[in-house]
């Protein structure tokens, strides 16, 4: 009974709560691994915020609290990477959010190692995490997404072998820097809504990533 009034007052806060994601896979196995950037986004901004992960919900590591009055929920699913929709998608479900409220994290090969990018909705560029959640979203792919980029693989190197491997001192530089650019714009995010927000922020990551494109990690 208390659960559901909670619940119901956290889902009726104004504004409407918005729900973050991390992808990853769990288990010691897995961390660090490029794979799980989307699990170390979401750790570093629950840490910097005070929230804690602590409760199992809907296959997920879960928190909630707010910031600067906003209404959060993280998430962290433990389903795996090419399951993430079974947790993500009844998180939505049971918060009654709209897609436009839930932004998924996740690893990109497709940016060079650090930089990131806020976007409004998009594809799954064979992303099998992505696959799942739009699954679950019944084929929307109508909801925000923070990529993170890990860069290419070298040479001829299997890219599932290098996204399941953590990454060398240089490359874990970049990763750190980033999770620090990403938690500010996280709170933009929160504090202005996600169209003014990364307006700025990919436009600053647009020249990062010129800077960054042609060096080696």
């Amino acid at each position: 009974m208390l659960s559901r009034i909670y619940r119901r007052n956290f889902c009726t806060c104004s504004p409407r709560p918005w729900l973050f994601v991390g992808l990853g896979n769990p288990g010691e196995k897995y961390k660090g691994t490029r794979h799980n950037v989307g699990f170390e986004m979401l750790d570093a901004f629950a840490e910097s915020q005070g929230i804690q992960m602590e409760t199992v919900h809907c296959k997920a590591m879960f928190g909630k609290g707010f910031v600067n009055g906003v209404p959060v929920l993280l998430a962290k699913p433990l389903t795996y990477m090419n399951l993430s929709g079974e947790s993500t998608g009844p998180l939505a479900a049971y918060y009654k959010l709209p897609l436009n409220r839930v932004v998924v994290f996740h690893d990109d090969m497709d940016l060079p190692c650090g930089v990131l990018r806020l976007h409004p909705k998009g594809g799954h560029h064979s992303h099998n995490g992505l696959k799942s959640v739009i699954y679950h979203f019944r084929a929307n792919r109508e909801f925000p997404r923070l990529r993170i980029g890990i860069g290419r693989p070298p040479g001829q190197m299997d890219p599932k072998a290098f996204m399941l491997q953590k990454f060398n001192s240089t490359a874990r530089e970049r990763i750190d820097a980033a999770l620090l650019e990403g938690i500010h714009a996280l709170k933009q995010v929160l504090s202005k809504g996600f169209s003014e927000s990364s307006k700025c922020f990919n436009t600053e990551q647009k020249y990062k990533h010129i800077r960054l494109q042609t060096l080696p990690t």
